[in-house]
């Protein structure tokens, strides 16, 4: 098989081990002569670290199909996946984690306490971290590979047709499968504001009668506060 594909056994055992474990659906792997870093879905986007290497990414996307119909066909390679306990979401796949409503992700992958779904067709990223699932809207990102920070945050960063994007950047639909909006900017009224400034300088007129502020300093600090009226 190795011959027939140009790749050496490694490699397609890495393959093998890697559709195997996604029971002939999915596989993450990582091999030099795979381009690296890579998952394959099938009917889905195939995503390897040489991203714009087409001619390795259809080797990747045959080989696997054909890894994915010998585990058809061999029941005993075939693992039943472990059931989901996310409380709200979808349970009847082992990879069902995201928000109800969305189905066949374009690509999936995971990494540390981290995992994404994509969807393509329909514009929006899952992203579980900590527990919490927040859905996002990828507006007209054309999203071809998926990386996480190692220092700080942690966060997600992709790479689509405008270059490396953070995901924080998107705009957020959902958190736990409830809508979610943005916090408005409380707004003083303006007569408080007022109020505020008088009492400011009232307090300011006080400190320089006891000598703690000079002359200067008050008739500083009073213009400014004057000057938002």
């Amino acid at each position: 098989m190795h011959k027939r594909y140009g790749l050496s056994r490694d490699a397609v055992m890495e393959l093998f081990i890697a559709v195997t474990n996604g029971n002939g659906g999915m596989a993450q792997f990582n091999h030099p002569d795979l381009g690296g870093m890579g998952q394959w879905m099938s009917g889905g986007m195939i995503m390897v670290g040489d991203m714009f290497n087409h001619g390795l990414k259809q080797t990747i996307d045959q080989l696997c199909y054909e890894i994915a119909n010998i585990i058809a066909s061999r029941s005993d390679l075939w693992q039943a996946p472990p059931p989901v306990t996310h409380s709200g979401f979808n349970s009847t796949a082992a990879y069902n984690w995201w928000p109800d409503g969305l189905q066949n992700p374009t690509s999936t992958g995971s990494q540390n306490q981290m995992r994404y779904a994509y969807f393509a067709a329909i514009n929006r990223l899952a992203i579980e971290n900590n527990g919490h699932v927040t859905l996002y809207d990828t507006l007209n990102h054309q999203i071809g590979g998926f990386s996480q920070q190692q220092s700080g945050t942690g966060s997600i960063s992709f790479t689509s047709q405008y270059g490396v994007v953070d995901v924080n950047s998107l705009p957020i639909i959902s958190i736990d499968n409830q809508p979610f909006s943005p916090a408005q900017p409380t707004v003083i009224p303006e007569q408080e504001q007022d109020s505020d400034i008088f009492a400011t300088l009232e307090k300011l007129a006080s400190l320089k009668a006891k000598g703690i502020i000079s002359e200067d300093e008050f008739n500083r600090k009073k213009a400014e506060l004057l000057a938002r009226l």
